[in-house]
């Protein structure tokens, strides 16, 4: 029987198969195994990480401030504020008010809820109730005023030199044509001439006869002084003294000085 030939040729290697790997130029590199770039028998190790750092503490917020609230600055007492008086003073005086818990609106307007809100401060105050915020009355709403023990303090007089401004204010304006809704020497009606004859005395009052009316102080006519305003239903004049008045009449259409007429319903004083 034959034999295979298993003899192989002498002197030459027998490499297994699988187990031949090419090295660097082509030679061969027996059970070698490459690693990165260098011939090592192990893998390299990897750098450790380094540790975290700690967390910063959270930053401390400061506490806040307290924001002061400002006083309510003082009230501006140079000028009178009655019914029909606007601007920046008025809206003080409101707000002045709402401090007593007035509830009112600081627009700036001297109007009806504003002239009931005086009121009410004065009567709390043992002031005289007239709506018109005057001295005493700043000086309470200031925080200034003493209140009388006496109750109501008596008006105080007009200054001699504030009536004659009024009546001369007005007996300039004779002659001057009756225009409704005027208040000037080319045309006034009766209540334009109040406020001309009021303004040339630095006095603000408001503009209709109704207004004029109830926003001042009723007196007697034993009481009125020169100056003063006598009213009618829907009509007021300047008091002249001695039963005169000036007015600015409708029916004979000028400015004019006379005697009072008719049934006037009371004297009305800004004093």
């Amino acid at each position: 029987m034959a034999k295979y030939n298993t003899h192989r040729t002498p002197g030459r290697a027998h490499t297994p198969a699988g187990n031949t790997a090419r090295g660097l130029g082509g030679a061969a590199v027996l059970g070698t195994v490459l690693v990165g770039t260098a011939f090592a028998g192990s893998s390299a190790q990897a750098a450790p990480a380094a540790p975290a750092a700690p967390a910063a503490p959270a930053a401390q917020t400061a506490p806040a401030t307290p924001v002061a609230t400002a006083p309510t600055a003082a009230l501006d007492t140079s000028q009178k504020l009655r019914w029909g008086s606007r601007g920046d003073t008025v809206q003080n005086l409101q707000a002045t008010l709402n401090e007593s818990g007035a509830g009112i609106s600081e627009d700036g307007v001297f109007g009806p809820r504003t002239h009931s809100a005086v009121k009410d401060f004065q009567s709390s105050k043992g002031l005289q109730v007239d709506g018109v915020v005057g001295p005493k009355t700043f000086g309470a709403l200031n925080g200034s005023a003493t209140v009388p023990s006496g109750g109501a303090s008596a008006p105080a007089a007009s200054s001699s030199s504030g009536s004659s401004s009024i009546v001369d204010a007005a007996r300039s304006a004779i002659g001057t044509p009756y225009s409704w809704g005027g208040a000037s020497m080319g045309g006034m009606d009766c209540s334009g001439l109040v406020n001309f004859a009021y303004k040339a005395a630095g006095i603000d009052v408001p503009r209709t006869s109704g207004q004029i009316a109830n926003g001042g102080r009723w007196i007697s006519q034993s009481q009125a002084q020169p100056g003063d305003i006598v009213a009618w239903s829907g009509h007021v004049a300047i008091y002249a003294g001695n039963g005169k008045i000036i007015d600015a009449s409708g029916s004979k259409q000028q400015v004019v000085e006379r005697s009072i007429w008719g049934n006037p319903i009371g004297f009305v004083t800004y004093r």
